[in-house]
């Protein structure tokens, strides 16, 4: 009668017998090897050791619980020295961004750097640049052969919105897309619809508080029940202006037949907040356009100012001095 042997299980799939020559534990050699690259890898990610040794078990389909042997050695080495290499990667990418970001102080290299890159690869920050893309824009930089645009007289907010302008402005967009569902594509296409950019172009750092305005009331009436006209305004952080509350009273009433009162669906509503918008961006605009434009040209000065002198001595030559300016236009 045969018994069977004490402390004899079943064996799971795919082990080993017992003793045989590849079921040995590592050695010494071996364990010193793996935990060497464990090592370097923790020095250069925010792992724990423990986390990175769980991470391997998981990886060759080894339980938590039970220990490596020698026949796991070739599987854990490449694998640790495929994270190894992720991890200097990762490490050489962020130096590289870190030297980039310290030159862009300097001088004019920020707009130099933003219209190489988006002349190159179409893109407007440097965190959608790949490694080598990256490594390009630092050599470049360093030896001198971007173009260095000359100082331009004009005003802080008509350059073109900062990395950390444009990265706070995606996450508002994506913060938005996850609550309604709208891809942040079309969220920054409607941005730039917003802001009077064509495809391509860079919106204008003056655009940023108008489009942070846009996105946080956005958000805000996405987690109204009901929205009027009334709950529109208290979503703004820029209170409305007694002509702007008229301007969006009267739209409603015309375009969508609406009171303050009335509870406005969310089509109704995003229309309306974007009407008021592309005023609030025309305004903006305007008054660019104002402060650029001189009282006259250098060209026209010598000419305009002994008219003035000769119209204040003699008022009886007004139509001879007319004649004159037309005369001067037409010339011109």
């Amino acid at each position: 009668m045969m018994h069977p042997i004490p402390g004899a299980g079943a064996r799971p799939p795919g082990d080993l017998p017992v003793g045989g020559p590849q079921s040995q534990p590592l050695t010494p050699q071996q364990r010193t090897a793996l935990e060497r690259i464990i090592t370097r890898i923790v020095a250069l990610t925010q792992q724990q050791t423990a986390e990175v040794w769980a991470g391997l078990k998981h990886a060759i389909n080894l339980r938590n619980d039970r220990p490596l042997s020698a026949q796991h050695f070739p599987a854990a080495e490449h694998y640790l020295n495929q994270r190894l290499e992720q991890a200097q990667s990762h490490q050489s990418t962020r130096q590289t961004l870190q030297q980039l970001t310290s030159l862009l102080q300097q001088g004019n290299n920020r707009q130099a750097v933003s219209e190489f890159i988006r002349a190159t690869w179409g893109q407007t920050v440097l965190s959608q640049l790949s490694p080598e893309q990256l490594k390009d824009v630092l050599v470049k930089l360093q030896n001198g052969q971007l173009a260095i645009p000359q100082p331009q007289q004009r005003p802080a907010t008509d350059r073109p919105l900062l990395p950390v302008e444009h990265s706070a402005l995606n996450k508002l967009a994506a913060r938005l897309s996850a609550t309604t569902g709208e891809s942040t594509r079309l969220i920054w296409q409607s941005m730039m619809e917003l802001s009077g950019v064509k495809h391509g172009d860079l919106i204008p750092a003056r655009h940023y508080a108008l489009l942070t305005t846009w996105l946080t009331a956005r958000q805000t009436l996405t987690q109204q029940p009901a929205p009027n006209l009334h709950t529109l305004q208290a979503a703004l952080k820029q209170p409305l202006e007694s002509t702007e509350w008229r301007e969006i009273n009267d739209y409603a009433q015309q375009r969508h037949n609406v009171t303050p009162q009335t509870v406005l669906t969310p089509a109704q509503t995003l229309d309306i907040l974007n009407h008021l918008f592309f005023k609030r961006a025309e305004r903006l605009s305007a008054i660019r356009h104002e402060e650029e434009a001189p009282e006259y040209t250098p060209l026209i000065a010598p000419v305009l100012d002994p008219i003035k002198t000769l119209v204040a001595a003699h008022p009886g030559r007004l139509l001879i001095v007319l004649i004159l300016v037309i005369l001067f236009w037409l010339l011109i």
